[in-house]
């Protein structure tokens, strides 16, 4: 049994010997998850995912990117999916975070299909590769706000969010536009976080970009966007 194998099967044996039957269907239902869960929280999640990887390190990208979708595709319980994100995030792998990682990025998007898995592969995966690829990546996620899949829509808008001052305020608004007229709850929200993040970099901006598309954008997302501007 390889590196990849062993270290799947001991994340999942460890959230099997943590779960909290108690925890479990609440997790479940909040989290609306077609999957059972174990009833791990997120924080004991990532603490049994760097002990599992620190036991079985994983030497090069293949091994990477094949534990991860071993883990995500083979997924029988909700945390196994997060588990699979958390794996994303280790220090340890950060050499394999590249532009080849892309296709994986959106594997996991597109059928994670859901705020918990989506959100931090967007904003903590996605949002460096812009700046480490900025050409490729940008016509990407211009490519992916014109999507049929909602949560690429929703990635695209929200992958600068940790950027702050090298926020791509063009690449945002390109984003954004396509969508404004979406009614989706995730949509809205998602083009009020974008720009509430960004008015915490230039609040003024996003005051005249807010009254500029008037009407053009929902009540939710204005909302969301003004939220933290002082004068507003």
């Amino acid at each position: 049994m390889g590196a990849k194998h062993e270290l799947i099967e001991a994340i999942r044996g460890e959230l099997a010997a943590r779960a909290d039957p108690v925890k479990a269907p609440r997790m479940q239902a909040y989290l609306k998850s077609e999957l059972p869960c174990y009833g791990v929280t997120v924080p004991l999640q990532r603490q049994i995912v760097a002990a599992a990887a620190a036991r079985f390190p994983l030497s090069n990208f293949d091994d990477w990117r094949d534990t991860l979708l071993g883990l995500w595709r083979g997924a029988e319980r909700r945390e196994e999916l997060c588990c699979a994100v958390h794996l994303t995030g280790l220090r340890a792998h950060r050499d394999f975070r590249t532009l080849q990682a892309l296709p994986l990025y959106e594997e996991l998007i597109v059928t994670g299909a859901w705020w918990d898995l989506v959100d931090d592969v967007a904003t903590h995966r996605l949002g460096p590769l812009i700046l480490q690829h900025p050409k490729p990546l940008k016509r990407e996620m211009r490519a992916w706000s014109r999507d049929r899949s909602l949560w690429k829509r929703r990635s695209s808008i929200i992958c600068q969010i940790t950027l702050k001052r090298e926020t791509d305020v063009e690449l945002l608004y390109a984003c954004i536009e396509p969508n404004l007229s979406d009614g989706d709850f995730f949509i809205r929200k998602a083009i009020g976080w974008a720009l509430r993040s960004f008015a915490y970099t230039d609040p003024d901006e996003v005051v005249r970009y807010v009254g500029e598309k008037g009407d053009r954008l929902s009540p939710l997302s204005r909302r969301e966007a003004l939220k933290n501007v002082p004068s507003n």
